[in-house]
């Protein structure tokens, strides 16, 4: 009997997740190459890899279909000349990050809740990313081995709900995240912790024996929110990493961006809206892009959006539509996007 591929829980070696992470791809060219590519060479943006190097797992290249320069998994992470155009209103700080750091490694946009830059680590660089620009190197909450960012929020306690992002805080070690966790433990008013990564859709086998068993010590509900946005983003070791999540005890969300060029029909939000329920993840939020420096050329207009979404809300059953979101500094909440009687948009 030929014996099963290895699962993200079988694997040949303890961390093979990160013998894969460093074996990421590196080179535009390179990736170009890999998927019969070459002649858009032309078209990269060199400007754009300095300032944000590509980096991609090869296990999400090859989801990427061959000879297509439209693939929509492809348009997520290769720097393109669009990128060196300055547009009005598309800012280094697109969603006022840096006005609300609280303590070091630590912002406060909404009630209740803390978020920690866990690390500016990231498996994938996505070309949208609104952190791209982000001084990792000066603010993570990991810096003193977590000390001033449990601290403050110890002393606050309508803090009910810690959220680990980055980059992308499965990127750190199984005892880093223990660190972290087991410093938290004795916070009385937490009474919830969710984890924003990407790492299950791009690196599955980072959802490994040592990772599950961290998730289940931990004494509070637990969310993953996942990112994906393409239903070609899930395959089978995306399935059994995420059915590993939820037998650990996660609900998992899934939030994706409106990406012109990836995402931007009704059936394929509606193909990753039941792709991903398929796979054990319900939708959460469509996020309108966030407008940060570089990424202008995925945005969707609002009349656009609004209309795929009437669409998507029309062709699915309720649970299964994500919430059409933006994300405006200084604002309690994510912002719905909603129509207006007569049919002009309006947020609320």
């Amino acid at each position: 009997m030929i014996p099963a591929a290895p699962t993200p829980l079988q694997q040949d070696e303890p961390r093979r997740w990160q013998a894969l992470w460093r074996d990421a791809v590196r080179d535009p060219r390179q990736l170009l190459a890999m998927l019969g590519l070459d002649t858009l060479a032309d078209g990269l943006s060199e400007a754009a890899v300095d300032q944000f190097p590509l980096r991609v797992p090869r296990g999400f290249v090859a989801r990427m279909r061959h000879d297509d320069p439209l693939d929509p998994l492809l348009r997520q992470v290769l720097p393109v000349l669009d990128e060196e155009r300055i547009v009005p209103g598309f800012a280094l700080d697109a969603v006022g990050d840096t006005a609300a750091r609280s303590g070091h490694g630590v912002i406060r946009k909404y009630n209740g809740r803390a978020l920690l830059i866990a690390t500016g680590s990231c498996a994938v660089n996505c070309r949208y990313c609104f952190r791209r620009h982000y001084p990792y190197a000066e603010d993570t909450a990991a810096v003193g081995g977590w000390r001033e960012a449990v601290a403050g929020i110890a002393a606050d306690p309508s803090v009910h709900e810690v959220i680990l992002s980055g980059g992308d805080p499965l990127s750190l070690a199984d005892h880093k995240l223990a660190e972290l966790t087991d410093a938290l433990r004795g916070i009385p008013h937490i009474r919830r912790l969710r984890i924003h990564s990407r790492l299950p859709i791009v690196l599955p086998e980072r959802v490994d024996a040592g990772l599950l068993a961290w998730l289940r010590s931990l004494p509070w509900p637990l969310a993953v929110v996942v990112h994906a946005n393409h239903a070609n983003e899930f395959d089978a070791s995306v399935d059994a990493a995420l059915a590993a999540l939820r037998d650990a005890g996660a609900t998992l969300l899934n939030q994706a961006v409106l990406l012109r060029g990836v995402n931007d029909s009704v059936e394929a939000l509606a193909d990753l809206c039941e792709r991903g329920h398929a796979a054990g993840v319900l939708p959460y939020y469509l996020h309108q892009l966030d407008r940060v420096a570089g990424a202008a050329h995925f945005e969707i207009d609002d009349g656009t959006a609004l209309a795929l979404h009437a669409a998507l809300s029309a062709r699915l059953p309720g649970y299964l539509v994500p919430r059409l979101v933006r994300e405006i500094p200084g604002q309690p909440g994510k912002t719905l996007l909603a129509l207006a009687q007569g049919g002009m948009p309006v947020t609320g």
